[in-house]
């Protein structure tokens, strides 16, 4: 498929993913459609070239009249509650949005747009706390708190309109996401990025031996935009396949931006899944899906963007 004239629709698209998706869609000529609830000033430069609707991801009667009103082909599901801590003490919120969005969003697909290739953002928290490393497409969706339920609830939700009702549906599980553009300073990479800018010690929430499979949000827009020009169907994994510890990732930061490599560790609870590492076979076997960023490379982009923006 070619992108140049296609119509878009992107939900989430003020996210820090979605900014991304946004920009290399438009960078393909596509044209896209955007739902909005609120304003966000890194979208502003964007919104002069595309269409922009205001409302909520649960609202299917404004998602009919969008899909319908613009002849959207391929819709990317990207909107979400993400803020795993908030997520956690306010469930309903995540369960309202992640799951009833997407039930929302794949209704309304059913109903008035069928042939629409369909991309859903789900994550790998879908898969909880199995301790069966590394995951694949394969491994039971077991999120626990709720976060992690919300995410492998929306999973499930997908895949059954894919194989009750036939959609072109296409899941991604993605690893730890990180990159430019990601203003939660909660989370570690552009906290520790921040602090060493300002010449602050980086700070271990957990005890630091918590491990992540880090993924960098350009190889995730890639991995995005692969799944529709395939026209692929269920779930895909994707990352770079590197467990690494949550010490080493801050390690890896303060050594790229020449900074002294010294930790201050919390040892707080936090109730996060403790090992996570994901296995793209499939995507590379059947997508011919490669990361083209390292670990490394990926941080000096990040880096870089930081740089620039806490200007």
């Amino acid at each position: 498929m070619t992108w140049r004239d296609s119509n878009v629709f992107i939900t989430g698209a003020t996210g820090f993913v979605g900014q991304w998706l946004t920009r290399e869609l438009l960078a393909k000529g596509a044209r896209l459609t955007l739902l909005v609830r609120d304003s966000v000033p890194q979208m502003l430069r964007f919104f002069g070239q595309c269409n922009i609707v205001r409302g909520d991801v649960c609202g299917q009667s404004l998602l009919e009249r969008i899909l319908n009103e613009y002849d959207i082909q391929t819709v990317f599901h990207l909107a979400a509650q993400a803020d795993v801590t908030f997520a956690n003490v306010h469930p309903a919120n995540a369960y309202q949005t992640n799951i009833m969005g997407t039930v929302a969003l794949l209704e309304a697909v059913r109903r008035v747009k069928p042939d629409a290739m369909v991309v859903v953002a789900s994550s790998d928290k879908a898969y909880g706390d199995s301790g069966h490393l590394p995951y694949t497409e394969a491994t039971p969706l077991e999120g626990r708190n709720p976060y992690d339920c919300s995410k492998s609830c929306a999973d499930l939700v997908a895949l059954s309109y894919l194989h009750s009702f036939g959609l072109r549906i296409a899941i991604t599980r993605c690893g730890n996401i990180y990159g430019g553009g990601d203003l939660d300073f909660k989370r570690l990479v552009p906290n520790t990025v921040r602090r060493l800018l300002r010449a602050q010690t980086p700070v271990i929430y957990g005890c630091g031996t918590e491990t992540r499979d880090f993924f960098f949000v350009l190889d995730v827009v890639s991995a995005y935009l692969t799944l529709a020009e395939k026209d692929a169907r269920g779930p895909y994994n994707f990352s770079l396949g590197e467990e690494i510890t949550v010490r080493r990732m801050i390690e890896t930061i303060c050594k790229l931006m020449d900074a002294p490599v010294h930790v201050q560790t919390l040892n707080q609870p936090h109730g996060m899944i403790a090992h996570q590492v994901l296995d793209s076979s499939r995507a590379r076997a059947e997508l011919g899906w490669t990361a083209a960023y390292s670990l490394e490379s990926g941080l000096e982009k990040t880096i870089e963007w930081y740089r620039e923006w806490l200007k």
